[in-house]
């Protein structure tokens, strides 16, 4: 999930559905063969913030989700009935937290935000379906369900402690990410100062305990000396649950070629974000000359919100955020393609974790728009089935079979000491 306020987004909030995409209709014969990929693999997105947007604007309820969530007085991106329409056949859906909560207090709220999760699936049993496995996954999707695996955004989340981790796998989250935007006593974060260098000791027992678990390492939001530590040190598959290329955009939370590069030998995936501040540059120029305004006029009116307010909407009427369409995201998926093969690239679009995205990828419903574009950019059927899910299901598979190979290792006991 963004930390919309730390951006400067939050009054870009309501001005989003300006930038609602207008795309033309997907042809009949290009969306039947779209269906016959997608019937055969799932569609496994990598991260959807549902849950913590329930949490903020629906007050942990979860009811109201069989369609048109769009049309509900606090807009989501996701409902049933668009899970359906967009073909989703798999989703991660992410428990979020603040990475500024730590120790117990992280611990709780970490368990309040599965509690969301798991009774979100539990009230739609005709849509969802708690999944464990990529066997789970494979039932579920047959039988005509989204499979539901839990992923943490975080690892202040586990407030120190690794028999939180334990406890957390338990109770279905696949995997972690190692840091939100803060740095941890394990790892460096990308928007943080770094403090490690990469992964510190502590993390690599994280690590290692992660792969004795079964548990994807996510190495979105670390910075990439940690990528480049984590990557050999795991010995099975990572991946990057929401994040894009950095050759295509310099944005600290994309992942730079000589990491994309390390990938093959790891069997690591990257699932690409629809955020436009991580897809265009020009559209993180815009957010920080924006951010940056926005902090002058509140300097100049510290007394007076309302006319901070209204002269930073003057500011967005003379200044109109630059549009990014579909194609920038099939840009970088095909640069990642380029760069780490076929077999290393999926989808995590950060939907309901987003205050815009790329015009015509604005709800959950969206993805065969994002497959139309790379069909008719010459994309195979094998290829295609690869990005919408084939290959997060290999990595998860081998996570798995890790843990199998791990079952003479004892649990890990050392602390890992929370910031106070």
């Amino acid at each position: 999930m963004m930390c919309l306020k730390s951006l400067g987004f939050a009054v870009l909030l309501a001005t989003a559905a300006a930038a609602s995409a207008q795309t033309a209709p997907i042809d009949p014969k290009v969306q039947a063969r779209i269906d016959r990929i997608l019937k055969r693999t799932p569609l496994i997105d990598g991260h959807n913030d549902l849950p913590g947007e329930l949490r903020e604007k629906y007050a942990f309820g979860v009811s109201g989700l069989e369609s048109g969530a769009d049309k509900l007085e606090k807009p989501l991106m996701t409902d049933m009935a668009r899970l359906r329409a967009g073909r989703v056949g798999g989703q991660f859906w992410s428990v979020y937290i603040s990475g500024t909560i730590t120790g117990d207090e992280a611990i709780r709220t970490t368990i309040e935000q599965i509690d969301i999760a798991r009774r979100l699936i539990a009230a739609y049993p005709q849509d969802l379906a708690l999944a464990s496995t990529a066997d789970d996954v494979v039932r579920i999707h047959k039988a005509g369900k989204v499979a539901s695996l839990l992923g943490i955004e975080g690892g202040r989340q586990i407030g120190g402690s690794l028999a939180a981790l334990r406890q957390f796998y338990t109770l279905g989250v696949r995997y972690m990410t190692l840091t939100h935007n803060q740095t941890t006593e394990w790892a460096d974060s990308a928007t943080d100062e770094p403090k490690h260098d990469g992964i510190s000791p502590v993390g690599a027992v994280m690590v290692k305990e992660m792969n004795r678990l079964g548990m994807l390492v996510d190495l979105s939001h670390v910075s990439p000396a940690a990528m480049k530590d984590a990557i050999p040190m795991s010995q099975a598959p990572v991946i990057f649950s929401h994040s894009n290329a950095f050759a295509l955009n310099p944005h600290p939370r994309n992942v730079p070629d000589d990491v994309l590069q390390l990938l093959p030998a790891n069997g690591g995936v990257v699932m690409v974000n629809f955020f436009p501040v991580f897809l265009s540059p020009e559209v993180r120029q815009f957010a920080l000359q924006r951010t940056a305004e926005e902090a002058r006029l509140k300097a100049l009116t510290p007394f007076s919100a309302a006319t901070a307010e209204a002269a930073l909407k003057a500011w967005d009427a003379a200044h109109p955020r630059p549009t990014v369409g579909v194609g920038l995201v099939a840009d970088h998926i095909e640069h990642i393609v380029k760069v780490a093969g076929h077999d290393h690239v999926g989808i995590g679009a950060d939907l309901d974790g987003i205050p815009f995205t790329a015009e015509g990828l604005d709800s959950v419903a969206t993805y065969p728009v994002l497959f139309a574009e790379l069909i008719r950019r010459g994309w195979s059927d094998a290829n295609l089935a690869k990005l919408a899910g084939g290959n997060v299901l290999r990595a998860l598979r081998r996570a798995e079979d890790m843990a199998v190979r791990m079952t003479h290792v004892p649990p890990a006991l050392s602390p890992l000491t929370p910031t106070p």
